[in-house]
């Protein structure tokens, strides 16, 4: 049986102190928010941390506040708080969409969006929706603080674009445009799609007053070592009426873009098609919330 490495634990009570502690310890400390990831990869060996940086002590680093342009959310706020967020669900339903099948129950209960982002995993829950939604991650380090878009923190499988010694403090989300809708959908390992994802998918369209596609975003998970921004995709649906025909040439240049491997959980191939499945299905469900709003 595999005994835990020892390891020094510090619970500071400020950013500033954290981020100290971080500095002081190179690659070698972890930070422990929710600890779904963290805790078990360190029962199973594949992390080994010399230091764990407990951030639940520091205060103001959690909850969802309406601020000027759009809805910060603190990096320690858990996923069942965003999954039933009357804010969140109103203005940014991709994310509320994602949070809501982003594990079973009792790791929605204990996962964070901030550890969500520092995993940097391609097949986060939450990825897709905070790049449509045009995310911006604020962060703290040794050399000050920083906005960055979320979609240059996925640097790698499991490679953030975070400084050793850098803190995601919150998550800022602007206010959609008029017109438009979003959408995300899932296949997962589990019945309801509440486990990891095969495919995660989130889909943002913005609508002129013609019914013409002004804007749009597609952004996939787990079929690459990203998530991965259609491009090609949205450019068929920008300039466009969103037919039919439209929405599944924009779903297969969608699956087209990919680049899945096989593994355990599913083979290269598969992952395509429920690429592409899932993509016109969010559109067509976003189109929808545009209706509706």
């Amino acid at each position: 049986m595999l005994r835990l490495r020892s390891f020094a634990y510090f619970e500071p009570d400020s950013v500033g102190e954290a981020v100290e502690i971080l500095a002081g310890r190179g690659r070698t400390g972890r930070l422990l928010a929710g600890g779904t990831d963290l805790v078990v990869d360190m029962k199973t060996g594949r992390d080994r941390p010399e230091a764990i940086v407990n951030l639940k002590r520091i205060d103001g680093l959690d909850g969802i506040a309406g601020e000027g342009g759009g809805v910060r959310v603190g990096a320690l706020c858990g996923i069942r708080t965003i999954e039933h967020s009357a804010s969140v669900a109103r203005r940014h339903r991709a994310l509320q969409m994602a949070a809501g099948v982003l594990g079973p129950p009792g790791v929605r209960a204990l996962a964070t969006i901030g550890g969500n982002i520092g995993r940097a995993s391609p097949a986060s829950d939450l990825a897709p929706p905070l790049w449509v939604h045009a995310a911006v991650v604020t962060v703290e380090g040794a050399a000050g603080r920083r906005d960055v878009a979320a979609a240059d923190l996925w640097a790698g499988p499991g490679v953030s674009g975070l400084a050793p010694d850098e803190i995601v403090t919150s998550v800022f989300l602007p206010d959609p445009p008029a017109r438009s809708g979003t959408s995300h959908l899932k296949i997962g390992t589990r019945g309801g799609g509440t486990d990891l994802a095969i495919v995660g998918a989130s889909a943002g369209v913005v609508l002129d007053e013609e019914g013409t596609v002004a804007d749009a975003r597609i952004v996939l998970a787990s079929v690459g070592p990203t998530p991965v921004r259609a491009l090609e995709a949205e450019a068929v649906l920008t300039g466009a009426r969103p037919t039919g025909d439209v929405l599944g040439r924009a779903a297969a240049a969608a699956a087209s873009e990919t680049a899945p491997i096989d593994d355990v959980r599913a083979s290269a191939s598969h992952r395509r098609v429920l690429a592409r499945v899932l993509v016109a299905r969010a559109l067509g469900d976003a189109l929808d919330a545009v209706e509706c709003a």
